[in-house]
């Protein structure tokens, strides 16, 4: 029983989360690839079906069947029901028992002239290729020939090319031409009479025929069945033929059943056997594949059953089917998951137009709810789905079972959950469809930027417990990545453990301050807003306020820079608006207290290194009890020049009906003035940098130039 098959029929729980592929214990050994041709089979060992005893007692009747006036079979089924392989199965018994069996493929010839005579040369070819009935296959040359008559002049071309010359054609037809067809026929019914077993011709995939060509092909039966001891084989869908010879009232199963002395339908397929044969061809498509993608167990059973089998309906598919996910899986590398993967491709497939409207249908498919659904929903989403699902036709259901299983966020769509945008995390860790970035690489076959942010991600998780690797591995990123990868982070949150806390926290604070604080839009708050929502998120996973405060302990003295563990105190603190309340309110202060002293004993190389001064400076001179210390501002232009760094800011304003952000620079002057306790100080600080230094950046200069000679910004203005 191969893995799919196993994980299918499993009786034991299903396992919590979703286990690699690659990581399935009791595989057999990694073998090369088997993907088997859209090809008939020919030979026992090949047949997956079980036809092959079936197909010996249909070769047994026709030998026992009387042929002396020629005799007509059919092997009936739909397309792709394995017509051809049961009748090459039967083929190699009756040609075990002395039977010559011959082919003739009508697909090659148009036109019942060029059928007719095409049809007397193929079967003589192929009977005088065969020992004992070279002399046979000469009557049958000669009997065509006299049929067809003049009109197989236009044809000369191949006999001139076996050595014949087209004057001796031209005679012998002419010759034929007054002796009569009667009298070839005459011949080859005495030499026929006398062979010791039947001959079998062979015509197959009669139905994929045009309309006319197909009654041409029953037309030549008709004129030639009543040859003794020839047996026609023919193959065909019963529908798609009846309907062909259909004409004027009527019915073409009743013209077919003139033609036809007996039709064997092909046994349906056991439902549980082309299960397996489905099983079997997924398992052999994926070998060999390095990566795969993560297969979930809880998913499979629901997704094959409502949605990849309702599509599969006989072995032709099954090939198809494992065809195209063994290109499809590979090219994507392990990057989207193995179930969603093998559903689409599925769609693809087997519904085309289902597929062609996916990447339209992408905002319907992912969008997830407003506020879990109470907020107004935009109608074009809805009426994405609705086309969708329309597009399938008489699969309907299909397409409602893979937004069921596959797609969450639509469900509300067609009268499900509703699922809000807290979910998405989870759908993109697990690469799964759901998240627009995953369906979007899957479709697009390109990893767009924030795909290769979480790429990263997801590197940089699996070494989110090792301090050293965890820190190498960022710093070697791209310094305008780091935000979008430290931002994916969170997407792990709920896979946070007590061995991720401390070494993620130190790195993710000591890079806090090196990281590009460019603003990308209006509702950005920036980078270090980034880092705490990461750090919050580690230490909030620990268990209780104990377990917090040891953690935040250990961080705290691996931390180089004042702010950034500012920032990790203030997330566990009880600051209004600001703390999460992770410690003690007992515990925040004393690690508050412990941190002004800090900033008060800390010297000018590591006070002119903060990019945030402003707000250590200010809050520790705010929250400053009145047993403490006062702070003094050292009399430093780098000291100086860092709080002027720090107190620059932008207001960031868009006008309605327009995507333009508008920024304006601003110096929390206030903030600066309390800091140095009058004005007058910062001004003289101020003229002190000037005089000590001219690498000022030009910018902020001439913005503290301006709030020195008394200008002010006014709430709204449009300076």
């Amino acid at each position: 029983m191969n893995w799919f098959k196993q994980i299918f029929y499993c009786k034991h729980s299903p396992p919590e989360r979703p286990t690699p592929l690659t990581k399935v214990e009791n595989r057999e050994p990694r073998r090369q690839t088997t993907i088997a041709a859209d090809n008939p089979i020919t030979s026992e060992s090949d047949d997956a079906l079980n036809r092959t005893a079936i197909a010996h007692s249909f070769a047994d009747q026709i030998q026992a069947i009387d042929a002396r006036n020629g005799l007509v079979v059919g092997v009936l089924g739909p397309w792709g029901s394995g017509k051809t392989s049961f009748i090459n199965l039967a083929r190699r018994n009756l040609e075990d028992d002395g039977i010559a069996v011959l082919d003739f493929n009508p697909w090659m010839f148009s036109g019942a002239d060029q059928l007719v005579q095409a049809f007397f040369v193929e079967v003589t070819a192929q009977l005088k290729l065969r020992p004992g009935f070279a002399e046979i296959g000469g009557l049958i040359e000669e009997y065509g020939e006299a049929f067809s008559g003049l009109g197989w002049l236009p044809f000369v071309g191949p006999w001139i090319e076996r050595g014949h010359k087209a004057t001796g054609i031209l005679a012998k037809l002419l010759q034929s031409k007054k002796e009569g067809a009667g009298g070839r026929r005459a011949k080859v019914t005495r030499a026929l009479t006398d062979i010791p077993a039947p001959i079998v011709v062979v015509l197959d995939d009669i139905d994929r025929l045009t309309t006319p060509e197909i009654r041409d092909v029953f037309k030549l039966v008709r004129l030639t069945a009543n040859f003794p001891n020839i047996v026609y084989l023919l193959a065909f869908d019963r529908v798609r033929v009846e309907q062909a010879l259909g004409e004027q009232g009527i019915p073409g199963r009743d013209y077919l059943e003139k033609i036809l002395q007996i039709g064997v339908d092909l046994p349906a397929v056991p439902f549980d056997v082309l299960n397996s044969q489905i099983f079997t061809g997924i398992d052999g498509a994926l070998v060999g594949i390095e990566k795969p993608g993560d297969f979930d167990s809880n998913v499979w059973p629901d997704v094959f059953m409502e949605i990849i089998r309702p599509l599969i309906r006989n072995m032709r598919d099954v090939r198809r089917f494992a065809a195209a996910i063994h290109g499809a899986v590979r090219d994507l590398g392990g990057q989207v998951a193995l179930v969603d993967a093998l559903a689409l491709e599925a769609i693809r497939v087997f519904l085309p137009d289902v597929f062609a409207r996916l990447h339209s249908s992408m905002a319907g498919l992912t969008t997830t709810s407003s506020d879990f659904g109470r907020g107004r929903e935009p109608e074009h989403l809805k009426e994405q789905i609705d086309v969708l699902i329309e597009s399938a036709g008489n699969h309907q259901q299909v397409v409602r079972s893979l937004i069921e299983h596959l797609f969450p966020a639509a469900q509300r769509h067609i009268g499900g959950s509703h699922y809000g945008g807290d979910w998405r995390n989870g759908w993109l860790v697990n690469r799964r469809i759901a998240h627009e970035d995953i369906l979007r690489l899957y479709l697009e076959r390109v990893v767009g930027e924030r795909l290769q942010a979480f790429s990263s991600a997801e590197i940089a998780w699996s070494k989110l417990a090792d301090k050293g690797a965890f820190s190498e591995f960022l710093g070697d990123l791209p310094v305008e990545q780091l935000r979008e990868v430290i931002s994916m982070l969170e997407a792990y949150e709920e896979k946070y453990t007590l061995e991720h806390v401390v070494p993620g926290s130190v790195v993710l604070l000591n890079l806090q301050p090196t990281i590009p604080d460019v603003q990308r839009g209006i509702f950005d708050f920036g980078a270090r807003m980034t880092v705490t929502r990461v750090v919050y998120r580690l230490v909030r996973s620990l268990d209780g306020p104990a377990a917090v405060e040891a953690a935040v302990r250990e961080i705290l003295p691996q931390v180089s820079l004042l702010s950034p563990k500012l920032d990790l105190i203030t997330i566990v603190g009880h600051r209004d608006g600001a703390g999460h309340k992770l410690v003690t309110e007992e515990a925040a202060k004393v690690l508050e207290r412990e941190w002004r002293a800090e900033v008060r004993d800390a010297d000018q190389a590591l006070l002119s290194q903060e990019v945030d001064l402003i707000r250590v400076l200010g809050l520790a001179i705010d929250d400053a009890n009145e047993d403490e210390p006062t702070i003094s501002v050292p009399d430093l232009p780098e000291i100086t020049l860092a709080l002027l760094k720090s107190a620059k800011s932008e207001v960031k304003s868009q006008a309605m009906g327009s995507r333009a952000v508008v920024r304006k620079p601003r110096l929390h002057w206030e903030g600066l003035v309390k800091i140095y306790g009058d004005e007058g100080t910062l001004r003289q600080r101020i003229d002190a940098l000037k005089a000590a230094t001219t690498e000022v950046d030009r910018v902020l200069v001439e913005l503290v130039d301006k709030y020195l000679s008394g200008w002010r910004p006014k709430e709204f203005d449009d300076d």
